[in-house]
């Protein structure tokens, strides 16, 4: 039965402006939820309803926590509470470990991990009060698995699962759930405008953070996966009563994330009688 217009559930979204904060923001409204569409230029989001009874338009940077703050108390003032955070602002930096500037890491980090904090940070309390609430954090099958000039950006959403798992023991006593999303690549701007890289490599890279990020780059407009069908799975997953942890999209994202867990039971098979043996004072089992 839909819900009406002052029981809708009020999903904060963040990072609207295109991808899957733009399809998110239509699925969310389609299925008759109302919705805080945030974006750090507004003039962006022009195409959502006018209609104040069911969306708020806020301007929002996660790399200015007055912008965040703000944000979250409009949200409160229009609709009184928040039933779903949606972190979904970021983008990709692409590059080599020894090559990328530092100041490109540390925005990467600012951006995919810092603000994701502050504006979970910034909504926590309204979700404790209620002791209800569910936050979607979107990481990417690079939570999973890093390869050849992936580092930075999979180091920061590897960051995001970790906080994620920590987090979700925390808040999970107080009503309060966590799901990441973890897609491959989809048809979104990610590969084309959301996609940073460092101005120069060196050419002993050339072969593999280089040819790397070439390859990402490539993807552009040939994404195997449907933005819209992944928006509509995040309405979906926001249904269940009892949601899985991890959301993998995308048969690239299921392939790879089953190839890492493979790699990684065999190698603690292999490592498995040197690493008990190392508890205690018996005799130490030699690595083979």
């Amino acid at each position: 039965m839909p819900a009406t217009a002052t029981d809708a559930p009020i999903w904060f979204v963040t990072g609207c402006s295109s991808g899957f904060g733009r399809q998110l923001c239509d699925v969310v409204l389609e299925h008759g939820a109302r919705l805080v569409a945030t974006a750090r230029d507004v003039s962006s989001l022009s195409h959502l309803p006018d209609d104040e009874s069911r969306v708020l338009v806020a301007p929002l940077d996660v790399t200015n926590r007055a912008s965040v703050d703000a944000a979250v108390a409009a949200a409160q003032e229009r609709f009184g509470r928040i039933d779903v955070l949606v972190n979904n602002a970021g983008y990709g930096l692409f590059g080599g470990i020894e090559d990328t500037p530092d100041a490109e890491v540390r925005r990467q980090f600012d951006v995919n991990v810092h603000g994701l904090l502050d504006v979970t940070r910034a909504v926590l309390p309204v979700l404790r009060a209620q002791k209800s609430g569910y936050i979607l954090n979107l990481s990417s099958v690079a939570g999973q698995v890093a390869r050849a000039s992936t580092g930075f950006y999979a180091a920061s959403k590897f960051a995001v699962e970790a906080l994620s798992e920590a987090l979700r023991e925390e808040v999970e006593p107080l009503g309060i759930k966590v799901t990441l999303i973890e897609p491959s690549g989809f048809k979104t701007d990610f590969h084309g405008r959301s996609l940073a890289a460092p101005s120069a490599e060196g050419a002993d890279y050339a072969q593999t953070a280089a040819a790397g990020r070439d390859r990402v780059r490539g993807m552009a407009g040939n994404q195997a996966g449907d933005a819209r069908k992944a928006a509509e799975l995040m309405w979906q997953v926001a249904q269940l009563s009892d949601p899985p942890f991890r959301l993998p999209m995308g048969e690239m994202a299921v392939d790879l994330i089953r190839a890492k867990l493979a790699a990684v039971a065999a190698d603690v098979d292999r490592c498995e009688p040197s690493a008990r043996s190392a508890d205690g004072d018996g005799t130490l089992v030699p690595l083979t």
